[in-house]
């Protein structure tokens, strides 16, 4: 498993139909009246890598074994979610469990499709959903810092150090920001972390347009485009009526001419995915062998253990060393035994910073 993200947004902005489309699946229900996603579907897709395909030839890999995104389809937010309104409470309990929040607004123009505010504009959108989540956060912090701050004024360490993180997330807030843009210290990564606070989130913008503007968006994706880059954010055009129809095609060749044809050279789905990597700051790194080809996902920076740990925990706690292959040396050489008899493979210890593309093999001990 990779990361997953939620997605979320007001009713009626194609959030339930640009799940079905990324899932391939039918698994939520898509109409035209607010609510129709109660419980939170969850869908999972593979991450296409040509780079494993290649890896899994060379290795005569009995099995392919793509790491996997994980897709949650959140039910509508409406003004007062943060008060329980609509589904408000349910809502915010399911978006504190993700990784990543797929804000998707509707950037398209339809006498059909009804608008919970009646016109289109996804700056008002966004403004809405981010502002029900910053009044959920300050409620949750101003009601646990008030015990955290008797114990800090009673010298417990601790609290003093929690009070601080927290105090810096409610400034923000109270400054009608969003509490990811605040100025956390490495050391108190834990503690901001531990807050759970749901604009801490990281958030990529999908805006939904017409087939028409699924190539270069339009005059509304193009605003929230401007938001993304002033919040440090991202943001991907996708049409969720093009996604769907792509869904539908199971043969590549056919889904690459149809994708041609609207003038676009990857499915929303592949944008979705790079966006989310780069929101995340992930990279991908893999084991090969007669059995499995099989792709891993760890955050950029992450030493060997921590690489280890995503297989199995006790990797972590009994791990050794890393016999370590670059992807390209891996191709050059022909696989394992070429790199391993022209000198590319390498072992690494417990302070090797884990690269893009690197083909492992863990020694560990437990």
């Amino acid at each position: 498993m990779g990361f997953n993200l939620g997605i979320v947004g007001l009713p009626n902005v194609g959030k339930s139909t640009l799940f079905n489309a990324l899932t391939e699946t039918q698994a939520a229900q898509a109409a035209n009246f607010p609510f129709c996603t109660i419980e939170p579907n969850t869908g999972r897709v593979a991450v296409p890598d040509e780079r494993l395909e290649k890896l899994a030839e060379l290795a005569k890999s009995a099995k392919v074994i793509p790491t996997q995104l994980e897709f949650v389809d959140i039910a509508g937010l409406v003004k007062g979610a943060s008060k329980g309104e609509g589904l408000g409470n349910q809502f915010l309990a399911n978006i504190r469990e993700v990784d990543a929040v797929c804000h998707v607004l509707r950037c398209f123009d339809s006498g059909d499709i009804t608008h919970v505010e009646g016109s289109v504009d996804p700056l008002r959108d966004a403004e809405t959903v981010e502002t029900e989540l910053m009044l959920a956060d300050l409620e949750s912090l101003e009601r646990r810092i008030v015990p955290l701050e008797k114990k800090a004024k009673s010298g417990e360490k601790d609290a003093k150090a929690e009070v601080a993180v927290m105090q810096k997330a409610l400034d923000l807030l109270r400054d009608g920001k969003p509490a990811r843009l605040a100025d956390i210290a490495p050391e108190e990564a834990t503690l901001f972390k531990r807050l759970t606070l749901l604009t801490a989130k990281p958030i990529l913008y999908i805006c939904n347009v017409e087939e028409e503007a699924a190539a270069e968006g339009n005059v509304h994706s193009a605003k929230v485009f401007e938001k993304a880059a002033a919040e440090g954010a991202q943001a991907v055009v996708i049409s969720a009526a093009i996604e769907a129809e792509v869904a539908q095609l199971d043969d590549p060749a056919e889904k690459a001419e149809f994708l041609g044809e609207m003038g676009l050279e990857e499915t929303g789905l592949a944008r979705v995915i790079k966006a989310g990597y780069r929101l995340l700051d992930q990279i991908t790194f893999f084991t090969a062998g007669p059995k499995e080809a099989r792709a891993w996902t760890v955050r950029r920076g992450a030493k060997a253990p921590e690489a280890a740990g995503v297989i199995h925990t006790d990797f972590t706690r009994g791990f050794i060393a890393a016999e370590t292959i670059s992807y390209a040396d891996y191709v050059a050489c022909g696989g394992e035994t070429g790199a391993k008899e022209t000198g590319k493979m390498r072992l690494e210890g417990r302070d090797y910073v884990v690269q893009d593309g690197d083909v492992f093999h863990f020694r560990f001990n437990v």
